[in-house]
């Protein structure tokens, strides 16, 4: 007969808490693994990889491989039916799940370890801080900031700044929570 075990006591040091991870994803240092693709098929990754290329062409055949990834960016956006602009301003880390209608103004500005589900719409004038969780058909409406470690969720309709570390929802967005971090 098998021998059951008691479930260990915790103690008070063992406990984890949720301050804990506040640090598990960066806001600022942009992390590079997040771009890799991990499949074969994997259009998001093809349409981040043909911006990155071409904003970092440099050399004496700058406009030749610049002229190529242009084709491929055109190609992966029909793809996948995003429009983002060949010269957007997007730091390290972006991931794109889902790409399907994803729209990005070329004045925005979207910062590193960010997530984009599909349908999301960000307008002229947004500035995202690093690693902002975007819900699906989410709109943001600038012009507008979003700090760090904010959360909108799906179909929220922002329209107005949001604060570092704070979750919005609803149509027009509303804080749900603050300083909730993870």
């Amino acid at each position: 007969m098998p021998v059951q075990r008691k479930p260990a006591r915790l103690r008070g040091q063992d406990i984890v808490k949720k301050e804990d991870f506040t640090g598990a994803v960066s806001a600022t240092e942009p992390d590079w693994s997040r771009e890799r693709a991990e499949r074969l098929w994997s259009p998001s990754h093809r349409l981040l990889k043909s911006i990155r290329r071409y904003q970092a062409a440099s050399g004496p055949f700058k406009k030749i491989i610049q002229a190529y990834w242009v084709f491929q960016h055109r190609f992966w956006s029909i793809v996948t039916a995003a429009d983002i602009p060949i010269n957007s301003r997007i730091g390290g880390g972006l991931l794109l799940p889902h790409p399907t209608g994803v729209v990005v103004h070329p004045e925005s500005i979207i910062g590193p370890n960010c997530l984009l589900f599909q349908q999301v719409t960000v307008s002229g004038g947004v500035e995202i801080g690093g690693h902002v969780d975007i819900g699906a058909g989410a709109k943001l409406i600038g012009p507008l900031k979003i700090g760090d470690h904010v959360r909108i969720g799906a179909n929220a309709v922002v329209t107005s700044d949001v604060a570092s570390g704070t979750t919005v929802a609803g149509v027009p967005a509303r804080v749900l929570n603050t300083g909730a971090i993870d």
